[in-house]
């Protein structure tokens, strides 16, 4: 959606399947937070997500786990 994350280093922003969850959607992330479908991952395929996260460590420590996932709008 061409969203400049290093210019919004603080933005939620999580990559999704768009056949599943359509751009522009804005979810609840189970320990994240609310974000928005802004982006597509070449991995991301069905119900999986890809989180943005800036910072190497903290996104290290996130790691990759199954979260639930709510859909606000």
């Amino acid at each position: 959606m061409g969203l400049d994350l290093k210019k919004y280093p603080d933005a939620k922003v999580i990559a999704v399947d768009p056949s599943v969850i359509p751009l522009g959607s804005i979810l609840k992330v189970e320990g994240y937070g609310t974000a928005i479908a802004a982006d597509i991952g070449g991995g991301i395929n069905g119900s999986s997500i890809d989180v943005f996260i800036a910072n190497q460590g903290d996104a290290l420590q996130w790691g990759r786990k199954s979260v639930r996932v709510e859909m606000i709008e």
